[in-house]
């Protein structure tokens, strides 16, 4: 398997993703990262470096946190064991307590079977592609082995959760009193500490998808499973719901009549939120080239611009960080507040929502009506050469596509990074004429790049 993939090292536990790479990964890890000034200073004041390393309630992540924890230790690395948090708790807590660096084993919204490891830079960021090839490299080079009082040890981190919610909840801007919420927890990291959390900032909760036993996390619960959230939404009589996935750093909403409120939608509210309030920097949001067109006019209308990035939160973290932006995410529902937070996180977006629910004391559905969702269609096309995805028959195709739709819709052809395949998007303000075009462009595709 390929080490590093989009979001850290991912596979089938007890595949790819063994105890020994785990092992070794952390150790190499501790060569990269475990050597930088900080990691010195501390040395230099008889003190060891420190990293934190927490997971996700899957089965497999017990042992391969102990595998972590025990390379980081063996390479004379400080390990304070978080347990069971969100990944946006451990960024935070890396920066929190001034760590070198910091371990997440979680596979996000995978189903159980799957795990990953997830690796932070010191102040909770995630690594860019040159440090995560120099951890590869260190793999197969030699390792760190101190010896007697040079060992790393490995403690709980007794207040780690504590430190999380207290973050949380100083961020907001406006209690939640007054609203109820139906929270789903995917069986995952948040089931824990969301609920103590919400209820904390004021907001009524009735909690579904929190019994995690190894085995059910994401499995018909979380943000890829919406049915059951909105379903419970509407016995409840509640104001909103609001969904995780596995290691929460995703949100995504449903609002008092079960309708989904995608990513993009939160991002809108959010803006204009913050644009309104002052603290939206330049006026900007950063969005991927997946959100839809409707976002695209709703900041429009609203002064506000929008910069495109790749697929991917690290692109558009990176589009962040460079220009200093505050806002930005995906329609997946990661959503990135760099103010409070260096990666996307599923409780503080979550919680900023109902804030300003209850600041303006207007439904969600009220909020959401910002932008206007365009249909959009996405066909992959399989088992075609994803190299020649700029074939000239194909540009001319979605040329005359994009004619066709004129300024009432956009199409984006984006080739796999990991599979012969080809996504083909259309949105337009009809949706029949969206599925048509799409219809036509894939089989365009699938004709010129057939394998």
């Amino acid at each position: 398997m390929a080490l590093f993939g989009t979001d850290g090292v991912r596979g089938l536990a007890n595949g790819p993703l063994t105890a020994d790479l785990a092992l070794s990964l952390a150790q190499a890890t501790a060569v990269v990262l475990g050597q930088g000034r900080s990691a010195e200073a501390r040395r230099a004041a008889g003190k060891r470096p420190t990293a934190v390393v927490a997971r996700d309630p899957r089965i497999s992540g017990e042992f391969l946190a102990a595998a972590v924890a025990a390379g980081l230790a063996s390479s004379g690395v400080d390990v304070l064991d978080a347990g069971v948090l969100p990944t946006p708790a451990t960024a935070f807590l890396i920066g929190d307590i001034d760590a070198d660096f910091g371990v997440m084993v979680s596979a996000s919204h995978n189903p159980a079977p799957d795990n990953g490891i997830k690796i932070f830079a010191r102040g909770g960021v995630k690594l860019p592609d040159a440090v995560e090839q120099r951890i590869e490299f260190a793999l197969a080079g030699p390792k760190l082995q101190p010896t007697g009082a040079a060992v790393g040890r490995i403690r709980r981190f007794a207040d780690a959760e504590d430190r999380y919610v207290v973050h949380l909840l100083q961020s907001l801007p406006h209690r939640l009193d007054g609203l109820h919420v139906v929270l789903d927890c995917a069986h995952g990291a948040a089931a824990g500490v969301s609920p103590e959390t919400f209820r904390d900032a004021g907001a009524r909760v009735t909690v579904i998808g929190a019994d995690p036993d190894g085995l059910n996390i994401n499995d018909g619960v979380g943000s890829t499973h919406l049915d059951h959230l909105a379903a419970e939404v509407l016995r409840a009589g509640a104001d909103l719901g609001i969904a995780h996935d596995g290691d929460a750093d995703r949100c995504l909403a449903v609002d008092a009549a079960g309708r989904v409120i995608d990513g993009d939608q939160i991002m809108a509210i959010l803006a204009v939120s913050m644009r309104d309030r002052g603290v939206l920097r330049d006026d900007t949001l950063v969005a991927t080239v997946m959100s839809n067109l409707g976002l695209h006019r709703a900041m429009a209308a609203n002064g506000i611009r929008v910069l495109q990035t790749a697929v991917g939160d690290r692109y558009v973290l990176e589009e962040m960080n460079s220009g200093g932006y505050a806002l930005g995410g995906e329609q997946s529902g990661h959503v990135i507040m760099s103010d409070f937070a260096t990666t996307g996180d599923g409780l503080l977006t979550g919680l900023h929502l109902m804030s300003e629910m209850a600041r303006q004391g207007r439904s969600l559905a009220e909020l959401a009506s910002v932008m206007t969702v365009f249909p959009q269609v996405l066909i992959n096309v399989k088992d075609v050469d994803r190299t020649r995805v700029a074939d000239s028959g194909v540009a001319e195709a979605v040329a005359a596509a994009e004619a066709e739709l004129g300024s009432s819709g956009r199409v984006l052809l984006r080739a796999s990074g990991t599979e012969q395949l080809v996504r083909v998007m259309v949105e337009a303000e009809d949706a029949g004429q969206a599925q048509q075009i799409a219809e036509r462009l894939a089989a365009v595709v699938r004709e010129r790049l057939a394998l």
